[in-house]
């Protein structure tokens, strides 16, 4: 059932006809956007994969298609205030939340649901960026129970001066606390003072799969969002704070691959070094110069080994049959 094409980046552009998107509600009725593969012929597991700060599902049409042709029954969601799962903050353009626990929430309740429509099959949580952090943390807290975890470029920390995690949460509180938490920190782009041009280097070297999100803005503009607010920015600095920890990071016990690169322009590398030593079984591969954030985004020696490296680890790992 996997589609083929003469053409990538119009595979990329369309959503297939087997797919289905639909919405799940959270507990308090906020509607979530999900995007699900059928359960293929001869099934390998149920797959979950969580998108990064400002992300939706469209941008990885591509990657979880490829999983859904590798034998995955594949589900993704938008995250509650961003993509197509509406806003939170004073207008359309900025990406608030009041706090990541609300995500966490949302990743519990929808995991239950989710584990329920297929609970004996062994199952994979993969996540990028902000939702790598979002798995994470939520494996340690319970929200989630894979029986395997992938992280891809986990916002762990900020990329920038390799200050201890307090500090960042300290001067991301005070810039939160001089005016309202909702306010966009900057102006646009991923970082601030960053040109759009530059946009497009920071996430990936491939220029074809980095518009692959201008054309589905453009298609979808409920998609659109541009810079976080400070209220973000403090709350992330206070769940990777916490996510930090020695303790918590003792508590997932489940085999982790994380996959990093030395060049990443948003997300500590150091931070996710640090993680991998802490993690009880994981496994950290690191790419370099080669490779930007967006790595299941990036050109094709980059992502082809990159996705080689996830299904060696889900071989592997869930080869006999699991699910919790």
């Amino acid at each position: 059932m996997t589609r083929f094409s003469a053409d990538p980046a119009a595979a990329r552009r369309a959503i297939p006809a087997y797919a289905c998107e639909s919405v799940w509600h959270a507990a308090d009725g906020h509607a979530i956007r999900r995007i699900d593969w059928p359960e293929p012929a001869d099934s390998r597991g149920a797959l979950l994969f969580l998108g990064g700060r400002g992300d939706a599902y469209e941008k990885y049409l591509e990657t979880l298609e490829y999983w859904f042709g590798e034998g995955w029954r594949v589900t993704a969601i938008d995250w509650r205030g961003q993509g197509g799962s509406g806003r939170l903050g004073d207008d359309d353009a900025t990406g608030h939340i009041g706090d990541f626990a609300h995500w966490i929430d949302d990743l519990r309740g929808f995991w239950r649901d989710w584990r329920a429509e297929s609970p004996d099959t062994p199952c994979a949580l993969i996540g990028h960026s902000m939702g790598g952090q979002l798995a994470l943390r939520g494996v340690a807290e319970g929200a989630a129970r894979p029986d395997a975890l992938v992280l891809v470029a986990p916002m762990l920390g900020f990329a920038g001066p390799p200050l201890p995690p307090w500090m960042w949460h300290a001067a991301a509180h005070l810039m939160a606390s001089l005016g309202a938490a909702s306010r966009p920190a900057w102006k646009a782009g991923e970082k601030p003072g960053q040109p759009a041009a530059m946009r497009q280097s920071i996430l990936t070297h491939d220029v074809s799969r980095y518009e692959d999100e201008l054309f589905w803005r453009n298609e979808r503009p409920q998609l659109r969002l541009g810079a976080p607010s400070w209220g973000w920015v403090e709350r992330a600095a206070e769940s990777m704070r916490r996510t930090a920890r020695a303790d918590v990071l003792a508590r997932v016990t489940l085999p982790v691959l994380i996959l990093g690169t030395s060049a990443d322009r948003l997300v500590s590398a150091r931070a996710i070094r640090r993680a991998a030593r802490l993690l009880p079984d994981a496994r950290l591969v690191e790419f370099g110069a080669e490779a930007a954030h967006e790595i299941l985004r990036e050109s094709d020696p980059v992502r082809n080994r990159a996705l080689a490296e996830i299904d060696g680890f889900l071989a592997a790992q869930l080869s006999v049959e699991g699910g919790a």
